[in-house]
């Protein structure tokens, strides 16, 4: 295995573990966001750049993630 694929591999565990923290934040609070996942397109590259896509929700669920960030903000 050569260093530049095991730092590939790496970004994209990280960025795995960084969506798996969030869906788990997430549901903490009640909330699921059905589509969450990362980006096959942006860590296909040899040198990884993964994002973590949101996806998309109902109104409703937009307003309680909405109702919560909020609630945080106000702390």
């Amino acid at each position: 295995m050569t260093t530049e694929y095991r730092a590939a591999a790496e970004t994209i565990r990280d960025a795995e573990e960084v969506r798996d923290a969030l869906a788990s934040a997430l549901e903490r609070a009640g909330l699921t966001l059905p589509s969450l996942r990362l980006d096959p397109n942006t860590y296909a590259d040899a040198d990884p750049r993964p994002l973590v896509e949101l996806g998309r929700c109902s109104p409703s669920l937009a307003r309680q993630l909405t109702a919560v960030i909020e609630k945080g903000i106000a702390r």
